[in-house]
């Protein structure tokens, strides 16, 4: 049995496979910001001569519709930069509320996950 004073963690090679993981996930994540940053820019820069084939009520569902997406991919860089966080602090993987390791399963399917599928569940 494992003393309860030992903190539990993944291995410096199990959180760099982790780290490789999230720094491709962040990139495309960056990139996927800079277009809806780049689509709202222009569609603000065109506000005056109507959006190609949009109309009023279209061209502002548009927007909405991208300013959501903006949102959603901010918060999901900060979620991968404080996952870099948490592998530098060689605290990644572990579960918040139970102090166990998450799954590296979970991890790999949400590199970002800060709790277990257990810890998840009751909360809900």
């Amino acid at each position: 049995m494992q003393d309860p004073t030992t903190r539990l963690r993944y291995s410096d090679a199990d959180l760099e496979e982790f780290r490789t993981l999230i720094e491709k996930k962040l990139g495309r994540a960056r990139g996927d910001l800079d277009f809806y940053q780049d689509s709202l820019r222009e569609m603000a820069d065109n506000s005056d001569t109507k959006v190609k084939g949009l109309d009023d009520g279209s061209a502002t569902a548009e927007v909405q519709r991208l300013q959501g997406l903006l949102n959603r991919t901010q918060r999901h860089v900060a979620h991968l930069e404080n996952a870099l966080q948490r592998i530098d602090a060689k605290s990644y993987g572990v579960c918040r509320e139970t102090g166990e390791l998450i799954p590296k399963e979970r991890l790999r399917a949400v590199p970002h996950a800060t709790l277990s599928i257990g810890a998840k569940m009751s909360r809900n």
